[in-house]
């Protein structure tokens, strides 16, 4: 044993101590072998069958396990909890600080030399990567990977955000309760995560675009048999990693989130990427700004054909040639950092040089785009929303980026559910919905709610889109004008909750602004009487949560846990 790797503090120990943790571990029939100084690597796996999404994560776990033991090292595979979004109450956002509080602590705490990720839904990913960031040992990602495609009457549909179309038209009458019911089971018809370009499969494309993935890994459905060959691959490059010494401080640049940045934008990625990367960038001390997503995507034109913005699934993608085609081509039109470095050892533009197109149709040209440069999310600013806002253009209305409309008021998202279907609710479509209530410390854990379905009447009149507020998030599966993430929220006494049903709000998002129409005078009157809503909670996690948890231009993350604690030996009581 040399001694030199971080796990020799535990196995190469002598005396009692190493006979301890050495003799435990044989009870599991490890050989002496396995303690002879090999890097001794973690697989960290959310596999749950509490988070669909993760579940068949537990094979690309063995699959990671034959990679390591090909290249020399000791695998050991461990638990972390799963946050998936489609079962937990009230919101997977509110666990994700607390996942990567524990995939960090386990990872310190143990003889480790390196870690794979396994993740799959959406706040698993970024919650490992979150982790890797503040422990900073050698670590790569392997995404459990989409679903197959969803069919439905000879048609695809993607998970998510045939959800929201499919409640449209029960809600207008166009569609049973039986014929939803069977939908389902041809929406989600195989292991995997969502995909649609939902927060899942965009957080899958974040990591790659970072460099903490191997190229070409984001995209293969999780079924597909090369989505093992990957595990295995990363196995064998962890082991690698371990002996370069390799770190995520070394690949999670500003550079490298630049780049993560544009590829979102050229894949018509989900909003929530822009809150998990900042607070992925303030776990690696990077200075990243709610700004930066806005004007470093200016002249990145949308790429990728998939829904919610297009009509194809990752399915298509994957085919198509996957993100390497997207950063290859963003490199040749400039919009790349090529010089980064990667899990690979190699810079991304060596990485993504050879890839290619296989379909135009699904990955588009830069020269001939699916939408065209400056259709990617915009930040608002304004007296609404003085901390910054977001829209996704690529899934709203055109019609709808200037307009000027009568403020319809909701302190909860319960409170429009209860009305929405009221055919005698004081709405048109010129109306603007304004929910509050939703934001990090007001739900809380900010959750996915500002798409709301429209009112009943107007859906039976045909009106597909209105303008929606909100200081909460929309899933990534979702579409429509909806300004999200405003910030400073309403429970934290932002100008959100001084509106009032009647007041005029003006979007112009050509002009990056959102603004009440009501006098300085006005609104300070309004604060003076405005009271702090009462919290219900006094003690246990939500407690430390809204205690702690930042605002969603810093990303949502807990002010207690940004930046980097290493990875030293901890202290042995043995």
């Amino acid at each position: 044993m040399t001694g030199q790797r971080r796990s020799a503090a535990w196995f190469g120990a002598t005396g009692r101590a190493g006979m301890i943790y050495r003799s435990w571990m044989r009870n599991q029939g490890f050989g002496a072998e396995v303690f002879d100084g090999r890097p001794v690597i973690g697989i960290a796996t959310s596999a749950s069958e509490l988070a669909p999404c993760n579940a068949h994560l537990t094979r690309v776990a063995e699959a990671v396990k034959r990679g390591v033991w090909q290249a020399g090292g000791f695998p050991l595979e461990f638990p972390t909890m799963a946050t998936g979004e489609t079962l937990m109450r009230p919101t997977a956002m509110l666990y994700r600080n607390l996942m990567a509080m524990e995939v960090e602590e386990l990872i310190r705490a143990n003889p480790l030399d390196g870690v794979v990720l396994l993740s799959g839904c959406d706040k698993t990913t970024p919650a490992m990567l979150m982790a890797a960031a503040s422990v900073d040992l050698p670590a790569v990602m392997v995404t459990g990977g989409p679903m197959l495609n969803g069919k439905y009457r000879g048609a695809d549909v993607g998970s998510g955000t045939h959800v929201w179309k499919f409640e449209e038209e029960l809600k207008a009458g166009r569609m049973t309760q039986e014929e939803c019911f069977f939908a389902e089971g041809c929406m989600a018809r195989s292991n995997g995560h969502c995909m649609t370009m939902g927060t899942a499969s965009t957080m899958a494309c974040m990591a790659e675009a970072l460099g903490m993935q191997l190229p070409g890994s984001a995209t293969w459905p999780a079924v597909d048999a090369r989505r093992f060959e990957i595990g295995q691959s990363a196995g064998q490059r962890i082991v690698e990693m371990a002996e370069e010494d390799l770190r995520p401080s070394h690949i999670l640049t500003r550079e490298a989130f630049e780049n993560a940045i544009r590829v979102n934008a050229a894949i018509g990625g989900s909003t929530n990427a822009i809150i998990h990367l900042l607070a992925i960038a303030g776990r690696a001390e990077v200075d990243l700004t709610l700004d930066d997503f806005d004007t470093l995507i200016r002249d990145v034109p949308t790429l990728v054909n998939l829904m919610p913005s297009g009509k194809y699934l990752m399915e298509d993608f994957c085919y198509a040639g996957g993100l390497p085609v997207v950063m290859r081509q963003l490199a040749e039109a400039g919009l790349l950092h090529t010089g980064s470095v990667s899990v690979t050892g190699k810079p991304v533009g060596e990485n993504v040089a050879a890839a290619e197109n296989f379909n135009t149709d699904v990955i588009t040209t830069v020269e001939e785009p699916f939408q065209p440069a400056g259709n990617g999310t915009a930040v608002l600013r304004g007296n609404l929303c003085p901390g910054g806002a977001v829209i996704k253009q690529s899934a709203a209305s055109p019609h709808l980026l200037k307009h000027q409309g009568r403020a319809l008021v909701f302190d909860t998202v319960e409170d429009y559910h209860a009305v929405a279907d009221d055919p005698d609710l004081d709405v048109d479509e010129t109306s603007i919905l304004v929910i509050r209530g939703a934001g990090p410390k007001g739900y809380p854990g900010m959750p996915e709610v500002s798409n709301v379905a429209l009112p009943a009447k107007l859906l039976k009149a045909g009106v597909t889109d209105m303008i929606r507020i909100c200081d909460g998030r929309m899933s990534g599966t979702g579409y429509g004008t909806v300004v999200l993430h405003v910030t400073p929220e309403s429970a934290a006494g932002g100008p959100l909750a001084l509106v009032r049903t009647g007041d005029l709000i003006t979007l112009d998002v050509a002009a990056r602004t959102l603004n009440v129409e009501v006098s300085d005078e006005e609104l300070a009157a309004r604060r003076a009487s405005w009271r702090a809503p009462g919290s219900p909670y006094t003690s246990g996690y939500t407690w430390l949560y809204t205690e702690h948890v930042l605002q969603a231009d810093q990303g949502a993350d807990f002010d207690f846990l940004r930046g980097s604690r290493g990875h030293s030996v901890p202290r042995d009581s043995h």
